[in-house]
């Protein structure tokens, strides 16, 4: 009943039906009890493009919650296999951008819609990270674009799960944001969460967790800069190679 509330008042997601999705839209999903959330670009005609870990999984980390997070596989929820032959295809490898029906993306989770635009005190009252961020979202055939050409290279380099994941791709999709000369990314919600310095605010007092959460966002950054998706990829490419190397 609280979280039915919660998301009423839009603090604790942002519910959506499918007929309200358009083209262009970042959505996510909420997984076991919400734990996480999984982050994508919804492109039409039932499809999203998304970021994954080795083998379509959503997200791993190499500890004790790998055995309690659910991983997205070709599937509509339970044990139900999509029809669909060409659902989860990927661009070269078993690992990293890949595209997926809607449904097998949802994987019996609700659908929600992340927010760009929101003010700083908005954001400050959502309960959790990985919902919304202060930065505007580009034009929808922008974001289109990127999300397609990632999944054409599968450019978005290695999954981490708090350095470089599904949020951080959506997010970059909608906005070509990276922080710094490095780019940088990892300036998700919901790895911002559960960093060091946000638990031991969260202890100290909520809104000392949140204003860490926003001063973390890419949209308030101002070190975050625009970054084409050509160059992204071939930065992502090179620091593959030269991983390689050494």
């Amino acid at each position: 009943m609280e979280s039915i509330l919660l998301e009423k008042i839009g603090l604790f997601s942002n519910k959506i039906s499918k007929d309200d999705l358009k083209p262009g839209d970042h959505i996510y999903s909420w997984r076991n009890a919400y734990i996480y959330s999984h982050h994508g670009i919804y492109i039409g005609d039932g499809k999203v493009i998304h970021f994954t870990r080795g083998g379509g999984l959503e997200i791993g980390t190499g500890t004790f919650l790998d055995k309690i997070i659910v991983s997205s596989i070709t599937n509509h929820g339970g044990d139900n296999p999509c029809p669909n032959n060409n659902c989860g295809k990927q661009s070269n490898n078993t690992h990293g951008v890949i595209s997926s029906c809607l449904d097998c993306f949802l994987s019996g989770g609700d659908l929600l819609r992340f927010e760009y635009s929101v003010s700083p005190a908005l954001f400050m009252a959502k309960l959790r990270g990985g919902t919304c961020t202060t930065a505007a979202s580009d034009p929808s055939e922008e974001v289109i674009s990127r999300a397609e050409f990632l999944l054409l290279r599968n450019g978005f380099g290695e999954y981490h799960v708090f350095e470089n994941n599904c949020e951080d791709f959506a997010m970059y999709c909608k906005t070509g944001l990276v922080v710094g000369r490095s780019y940088v990314l990892g300036r998700s919600g919901q790895a911002n969460s559960v960093s060091a310095v946000a638990c031991v605010a969260r202890v100290v007092s909520p809104w000392a967790s949140n204003a860490i959460r926003l001063c973390s966002d890419i949209g308030m950054r101002s070190d975050a800069v625009k970054v084409p998706v050509e160059s992204l990829v071939a930065r992502f490419k090179q620091a593959g190679t030269s991983a390689k190397e050494s």
